[in-house]
């Protein structure tokens, strides 16, 4: 191909950042045909983030990609808060209390502490696992313009998208592209290009950030404090490896970040940090940044172009956010680009990524300026907020902080039904919100595990059907009209081609004796022949009931559910929840189902 020939592809990703390389997890699972280009030389060395969230980790568990995370990173399990002793006015900080860090009920996964650059090592490395060649990824190019074909954004065939870049090698080159993704980052130039602006302000308050190796008698520097001092504010957030530390630090008004240097902030930690010592033995890395918040004013060109991440919002990184939040852009994005792309979902798919993603970034805006004002010694005092005020509203912010607190909007893909009485089927379960885990016994091998695990990142939608008893008479006739609706509507999404659970896959929870219950009991919806050999699947059901090792999850308490009404729950290929609705419904209404797959499914039979 001569070097002025477009390149073609389904997705052209700007940006190999985490919600690039996350986007790009979700197409190669799917096989469609994209390209990532990077600016970098190579892929990210040092990354800034660090933080990551309990959802994060459920995104990187549903991908199959949890283990090195989890047995790599740093598990924050405590807070510390520190703060000057009310009775004493010499100065110097006290340890007022500790606090967990997450609740339990918040999720059955941890908060942990991993650089971001072994973050995006592990997705990239899921891309060479998902192909038979090295991940498409160009390093050293940079987007020069980008230019959306008005004439064509209407054709779902077209390559309505032309990308204009430079190689490393200095060639001009062109892609033509049915989507372009703008993961560029807070200087996006693909948000540039399209001409759009980033709209907010900055404060006058400057923080220092540093990863350093540090002598200390501070007895709390391997747990996350938080410490207001009367000279200034300092978050510590131990990192991965057991040694380094990162310190994020509040400057004195009025300091400009051009004149914010490292033997500065070493002198800053440590008169905050008195009477303890402190020995900057090495640092990592260091940076000043003013707080900010800003979004872009539009999100998208023409349904083509999609900005995701710093590239449509900017905020302060000490709730640990960015990189998170960005990551969660390419996973809601990715799979709908998938499922259209594969002629399985109406091009207006795409148009809940706006809805969803935009006031996801609006939320996420106005928490960080509320949580970035508590930080700020001035506003405390003027606003009368003491020491155990702003630790229990830190504690209260955990649920944003772990990103479970996401709600989206009614839409084709949530459906909320009418008044209450659907969601009173599952009266734990919020249609919108992230799918909850209960710990289950699996069926066919009696091993204890948490429900989600059956619900993995396949591209898939998953029909969760809680049947109650299989055992009592009623509950069985029920489950078996019910299995009988919703394998015709499985059908009706599924290409001749694929498995029958590929499109729409099921998972049944009983509320049964497990060891009174045979196999050949169990619906057939629920044990498809599938996977290369066709052999009949075992593992799609699931029993709330006692373990033999791992005591009872109380899965139907802990999902609201009751054993004798049963519910059916539809979850999303990323594990939110789109629909509750009764059994009773079902049967009722046998289409009721497929009514809600036909707002933005293709019927393929």
């Amino acid at each position: 191909m001569a070097a002025s020939d477009p390149e073609q592809v389904d997705v052209l990703i700007c940006g190999s950042g985490s919600a690039g390389l996350c986007a790009a997890v979700w197409l190669s699972r799917f096989g469609i045909n994209y390209k990532i280009i990077e600016r970098r030389d190579g892929p990210l060395k040092i990354g800034q983030a660090d933080g990551v969230q309990t959802r994060t980790v459920e995104i990187f568990d549903s991908f199959g990609l949890a283990e090195d995370l989890l047995r790599e990173s740093y598990h924050v399990l405590e807070l510390a808060f520190w703060s000057p002793p009310a009775d004493d006015k010499s100065g110097g900080i006290r340890r007022g209390h500790y606090a967990a860090d997450k609740e339990t009920e918040i999720s059955h996964q941890p908060h942990v502490i991993l650089n971001q650059a072994r973050l995006n090592e592990l997705l990239i490395g899921d891309l060479q696992k998902s192909s038979a060649v090295p991940p498409p990824i160009e390093y050293g190019c940079e987007v020069k313009a980008v230019r959306v074909d008005e004439s064509k954004v209407n054709d779902a065939a077209a390559n309505a998208v032309e990308v204009d870049v430079i190689t490393k090698d200095g060639v001009a080159k062109t892609y033509k592209a049915k989507y372009a993704l703008g993961c560029d980052g807070a200087h996006s130039t693909v948000r540039r290009s399209l001409g759009y602006k980033m709209v907010g302000d900055s404060s006058d308050a400057v923080w220092g950030v540093m990863d350093i190796y540090v002598k200390t008698d501070f007895p709390d520097i391997r747990k996350k404090a938080v410490i207001n001092a009367a000279t200034g504010n300092i978050l510590v957030i131990p990192r991965e490896g057991d040694s380094m530390v990162r310190f994020y630090i509040e400057l004195p008004s009025g300091t400009k970040v051009s004149d914010v240097t490292l033997e500065g902030l070493h002198d800053r930690a440590r008169q905050i940090f008195s009477p303890y010592k402190m020995d900057f033995v090495e640092t990592a890395w260091w940076s000043a940044y003013a707080i900010g918040q800003r979004l872009a004013d539009f999100f998208h060109k023409d349904h083509r172009v999609f900005l995701t991440g710093d590239a449509c919002h900017t905020h302060s990184p000490k709730a640990g956010q960015g990189m998170n939040v960005s990551l969660q852009d390419g996973h809601n994005i990715g799979w709908k680009l998938g499922m259209i792309l594969r002629g399985l979902a109406k091009p207006s798919l795409v148009e809940t990524y706006l809805i969803e993603r935009e006031r996801t970034a609006n939320e996420l805006i106005d928490f960080d300026r509320h949580f970035t004002k508590l930080f700020n010694s001035k506003y405390r005092q003027e606003h009368g907020i003491s020491a155990d005020e702003f630790a229990e509203q830190f504690v209260k912010a955990g649920r944003y902080t772990a990103g479970q607190a996401i709600q989206y909007d009614k839409s084709p893909i949530i459906s909320f039904g009418e008044g209450t009485k659907d969601q009173e089927m599952a009266s734990k379960v919020p249609v919108g919100r992230r799918f909850p885990s209960a710990q289950v016994v699996r069926f066919c091998d009696a091993k204890a595990v948490q429900l989600v695990k059956g619900l993995p990142a396949t591209g898939a939608w998953y029909l969760v059907v809680f049947g109650g008893d299989i055992l009592d008479e009623e509950s069985g006739k029920k489950l078996e009209k019910v299995s009988s609706i919703l394998a015709d509507t499985a059908k009706r999404y599924t290409p001749a081609n694929s498995y029958p659970d590929g499109v729409i896959d099921r998972v049944l929870v009983l509320a049964s004796d497990r060891r009174k219950v045979e196999q050949d009991q169990i619906p057939d919806f629920f044990t498809p022949a599938t996977g290369k050999w066709g052999l009949k699947c075992l593992t799609k059901t699931y029993v709330d009931d006692e373990s033999y090792n791992s005591g009872h999850g109380h899965a139907y308490k802990e999902y609201g559910v009751d054993p004798k009404r049963g519910a059916l729950v539809i979850v999303r290929p990323d594990q939110y929840v789109a629909k509750v609705a009764s059994l009773e419904e079902v049967i009722e209404n046998p289409t009721s189902v497929s009514e809600f797959f036909d707002g933005f499914l293709i019927p393929q039979v």
